[in-house]
């Protein structure tokens, strides 16, 4: 299906051409239209285009509005204050609009003009290491961008660059070689990820107490990092067990969090080692990188230490080894000259934006990245506990992020049992289901709906609050449309545009014609928040539309009855899309 255009576009373009004939020299201006509380939308264009013809602001307001016909799309638009123009949509126009909205399977969102690739880095835990509470919002976010922007048209190639290789990995293998059944399973069954993971638990602290314990394990422990890092055959093939034996974890928080995360596109710092060293030349021979006391380092202007020296970002060690970086800048190499990702989208923690900023002026500098071809970091916050401190457990540990959706998912059923408990309508398979469904979707949205760059507080009270900006406020209004249409009768969805429409079926009307616009400024914008404001306020719309207008009962006339039911069931379609960008699912009945 083509896309609708929406009615604010359809309005500009009007009140761009009667401007553009009263003041051909302002060809192509924008009128600079926006929602108003004073009418449906208003255009401020005017008076800095006067300003600069050197005309009265008002005047010139009442040439263009001479020149807009009305009727059709506009009903009404007149000139207030000192030239802005106030603009009233018809009726009509609304519902026509919705209608095409609603013949349409993505609901007239147009596709973007010019798609490229997006490689989109995020989910990134590390092999043989629990996941705590700071993995959640690279997962979140970035699966969230993921669906937002393949909705667009865009193609998304997925990367999880999962910590699996460094100098720990000798004292674990080393280990493991001297203890071989260690990472033995119990039975031949599927392995749970609390199995694997109490697994790699009890390997790392027994490793780790014998390394700082024992001077000859010590050094068996280095020397098995040089085998590694040579490729030598059995170390690889016990260092893979570890990577297994973590996917098994890995997967299974994965499931929890309802995130489909696939084999392929789990490459991890260990992907790009066959690429370190040429990385290194590259940037040796092109002059971007220079020795300096041995080490291969890259220098900023504007990136100076507390002492005023320079703090340069170092690419390789003195002593040959390989630091963040140069992993860093050989994906950036594999995604453009293999991926041909025209964007590089980064979901990593605030605190790594120095690091992140070095790394992507460097591969300008190396000619990797261009006007063509940008990479950017959707730089996120802290999660914070109720207190407003970083999140930890009362003995100061960090939260086990398993513990914590179990957690959710134990309240979201709580509040779903409880709710349901007079009314009887869910079987208990059912209170199961949407307990995992609301616990889940509370901590995604809790974490979407902040703006990412800024810190949020994790608490679960409110996460699962029927009432507040929360998912299951979203999902219970979900639930109830859906419930409003079971129980229609003989009524079905109709839209009615001769119907004159009361002041909550126009706001609910304008807000639902938005929901395209919202979504191409949340792609441009990397804002997930934006999608979870727009859901939200739609939620809140069709509360007070809800109250004021009879949908079923008392009967309105057939006609309206219909109608309203149509816009109904158009705002249930866009809850549930706008949710499944954001990965949570709308149960049915609630």
């Amino acid at each position: 299906m083509a896309s609708v255009p929406s009615l604010a576009s359809s309005v500009n373009q009007r009140v761009a051409d009667a401007l553009a004939s009263a003041l051909p020299e302002a060809g192509g201006a924008d009128p600079l239209l926006r929602r108003s509380d004073r009418a449906d939308f208003q255009a401020n264009g005017i008076l800095a285009l006067a300003k600069k013809a050197k005309a009265n602001p008002r005047e010139l307001a009442a040439t263009v509005v001479e020149g807009i016909a009305t009727g059709d799309l506009i009903q009404e638009i007149e000139v207030s204050g000192p030239g802005f123009l106030n603009i009233t949509i018809s009726d009509r126009a609304i519902i026509e609009t919705l209608a095409a909205r609603a013949g349409d399977d993505r609901l007239g969102v147009p596709l973007a003009a010019n798609p490229g690739t997006t490689v989109i880095d995020y989910a990134q835990p590390n092999v043989a290491k629990e996941m705590h509470v700071g993995h959640l919002r690279s997962a979140v976010i970035g699966a969230a961008m993921v669906e937002i922007l393949e909705f667009t048209g865009e193609k998304v190639i997925r990367r999880h660059h999962i910590g699996d290789w460094g100098t720990q990995f000798g004292m674990l293998i080393q280990y493991l070689l001297e203890h071989p059944h260690e990472l033995d399973h119990k039975s031949d069954e599927e392995v749970s990820g609390e199995e694997a993971m109490s697994n790699l638990n009890r390997l790392y602290k027994a490793s780790r107490a014998l390394f700082d314990s024992d001077e000859e394990f010590k050094t068996r422990a280095r020397a098995r990092v040089v085998d590694l890092q040579a490729g030598d055959a059995q170390t690889l093939a016990l260092w893979q067990r570890f990577v297994d034996e973590s996917k098994i974890y890995f997967y299974s928080v994965f499931n929890k969090l309802d995130m489909d995360i696939q084999d392929p596109d789990v490459v991890g710092e260990s992907g790009y080692n066959d690429m370190l060293v040429e990385t290194c030349k590259l940037l040796e021979d092109s002059g971007v990188a220079v020795r300096s006391n041995g080490a291969l380092c890259v220098f900023f202007d504007d990136v100076k230490g507390q002492d005023g020296n320079p703090t340069p970002l170092i690419v390789q060690k003195s002593d040959g080894g390989f630091g963040y970086a140069a992993t860093d800048l050989s994906a950036i190499r594999n995604r453009v000259g293999e991926l041909d990702a025209t964007t590089l989208i980064y979901v990593v923690d605030a605190r790594q934006s120095l690091h992140f900023k070095m790394v992507f002026e460097t591969a300008r500098r190396a000619g990797w990245l261009n006007d063509e071809v940008k990479a950017v970091q959707l730089a996120f916050g802290t999660v914070l506990g109720k207190d407003g401190k970083p999140f930890k457990t009362r003995e100061g540990e960090t939260v086990r992020l398993v513990d914590l959706l179990d957690e959710a998912v134990e309240r979201a059923t709580a509040v779903v049992r409880e709710k349901d408990k007079d009314r009887g309508l869910l079987t208990e398979q059912e209170i199961v289901e949407n307990g995992l469904q609301v616990g889940i979707g509370a901590v995604k949205y809790a974490d979407l709906s902040t703006s990412a760059a800024r810190d949020y507080k994790f608490d679960l009270d409110q996460m699962v609050s029927l009432t507040g900006d929360t998912s299951v406020y979203l999902q219970y209004a979900y639930a109830r449309i859906r419930s409003i249409l079971r129980n229609a009768g003989d009524r079905s969805p109709v839209a009615h545009p001769e119907l004159e429409l009361a002041p909550a079926e126009r706001a609910l009307g304008l807000h639902l014609d938005g929901f395209g616009a919202l979504i191409e400024e949340a792609a441009a914008e990397y804002a997930p928040h934006k999608v979870a404001a727009y859901l939200y306020q739609l939620a809140s719309l069709f509360t007070t539309f809800y109250t004021e207008c009879p949908v079923v009962k008392p009967e309105p006339e057939l006609v309206v009855g219909e109608n309203r039911l149509f816009l109904c069931e158009l705002t249930a379609r866009t809850l549930n899309k706008g949710m499944s960008l954001l990965g949570i699912r709308t149960p049915e009945k609630l």
